[in-house]
């Protein structure tokens, strides 16, 4: 393992110099690490496969495509993000001129998951970079080939007093979470999201959190039934489920419920065939571990399709299950598979109040051709982000931010927002030496009655 706490130290040398600051040296490091995956891509493919099973389609479509496309945003935009900028001073203040600067927090830790392993590593390492930080980078240990991939890429354009890559598993991160750094930005699990928190507080160290949780998807009984299976089951077993914003649990309304089942069992053996676990473009899921416990939620669960289960690939076919309650075990905890439980309703109300009494979801989806069923949804419910008529598209943009509330997480990035979370907005009021009003001085006597006039 590194020398974790030199490479802390060597990076706080290294940041004291100011070279980070400069927006020509952001630029050109982001498009070194532009370079540096377009050599490596193949790589990236390969590592992806080996860790995950993912087609190179999928792997384009959902990690590297995802992360040029925003490489492009910031290289394009980062010297107007950057810009001093000029906000009204208040009359009180006469005269004076206030302005904002965005400032680097200086090192950052970046501690990544392992279902999207290239993309959530590298998305907030373009934020950080834009931003002006040093960083250090902790990707997951569950996918060994992906971060061993990430450290060639990083070590090919970096040295590691300005961005390094901590490879490693449990030690290493408790390690990372005893060192001060700056600003912390962690993807994964909200039990671990609590830890990484805690151990920030320590040293006061900010945090975003992007966490996961119970994600619904509601079908509405006035949606399009046929195209609305086709995105769920597409959102739903992309990544094998292994996805923090896929559909975790699906609420139908009980008129298109048996039309919604039909569509979407036609849908799956469009996508993977008849034996998706024998399908070498469906990915497998990421370790015995999970494989295990995923396969518990299926014994006594009511199959509708699906179940089957392939030991030596960890592979589970996309399974759809029915008679579901809020007491069963699929319904305690995020699924992270391709696992959906079916639950109907009644009526929109009914579904806004059960959502509301269970912990705030990262996502939300909803299909209708309802304007008033839409807001009703939207203003009713808290929840990250989420689609209308889609799945899991929302993030996949740079112009809106993505994160999550409550305890699906704080903060949120892509594009500027990425830049904005790796900056601190420092304040500034400048006042003017050529003149100097009296009103604020001692003694005060009978100048509240003009000063009250000035607010």
């Amino acid at each position: 393992m590194a020398d974790i706490k030199e490479i802390v130290r060597q990076q706080r040398e290294y940041f004291t110099k100011e070279e980070t600051h400069s927006i020509s040296f952001r630029l050109s490091a982001l498009k070194k690490l532009k370079g540096s995956i377009e050599r490596h891509e193949e790589d990236i493919n390969k590592a992806l496969k080996k860790d995950l099973n993912k087609a190179p389609f999928e792997s384009y479509a959902s990690e590297i495509g995802l992360i040029y496309s925003e490489l492009k945003d910031v290289i394009k935009n980062l010297h107007r993000w950057s810009r001093k900028k000029r906000v009204r001073t208040p009359l009180v203040h006469f005269y004076s001129t206030s302005y904002q600067v965005s400032e680097p927090y200086g090192i950052v830790l970046i501690m990544s998951p392992w279902n999207y392993p290239f993309q959530l590593t590298i998305a907030p390492l373009i934020g950080a970079i834009a931003g002006g930080n040093c960083a250090v980078i902790k990707p997951s240990a569950y996918s060994p080939a992906t971060s061993a991939a990430i450290a060639e890429i990083i070590r090919d354009c970096f040295d590691e007093q300005y961005i390094a890559v901590i490879e490693g598993g449990r030690d290493a991160n408790q390690e990372l979470l005893g060192e001060c750094f700056d600003y912390i930005f962690f993807t994964g699990s909200v039990r671990v999201g609590k830890l990484v928190m805690e151990a920030a507080s320590k040293n006061l160290t900010p945090v975003t959190l992007e966490l996961g949780g119970k994600s619904p998807c509601i079908v509405s009984n006035d949606a399009d039934i046929d195209l609305a299976a086709k995105r769920i089951i597409w959102g739903k077993t992309l990544n094998s489920g292994q996805t923090c914003v896929c559909p975790d649990y699906l609420l139908v309304h009980k008129d298109v419920k048996e039309e919604l089942m039909t569509a979407m069992i036609k849908y799956l053996r469009i996508f993977y065939g008849d034996q998706p676990c024998t399908n070498d473009e469906f990915p497998r899921i990421v370790n015995k571990k999970h494989f295990n416990r995923l396969k518990s939620l299926l014994s006594d669960a009511h199959i509708v399709t699906g179940g089957d289960i392939n030991e030596e690939t960890l592979q589970i076919s996309p399974t759809i299950i029915d008679r579901v309650t809020w007491e069963d075990l699929v319904m305690q905890e995020e699924i992270f598979g391709p696992i959906l439980p079916v639950l109907e309703f009644e009526s929109i109300e009914k579904v806004i109040t059960m959502i509301n009494n269970h912990p705030k979801p990262l996502a939300l989806y909803l299909f209708t051709r309802s304007k008033g069923i839409e807001k009703r949804i939207v203003n009713g419910i808290s929840f990250g982000g989420g689609c209308i008529n889609d799945t899991l598209v929302h993030l996949a943009t740079s112009y809106m931010p993505f994160g999550g509330v409550g305890s699906s997480g704080m903060g949120g990035y892509h594009g500027k927002w990425s830049f904005d979370t790796f900056t601190h907005k420092k304040s500034i009021l400048k006042k003017s030496n050529l003149l100097d009003i009296n009103i604020r001085y001692a003694p005060y006597k009978d100048k509240l009655k003009l000063l009250k006039k000035m607010f």
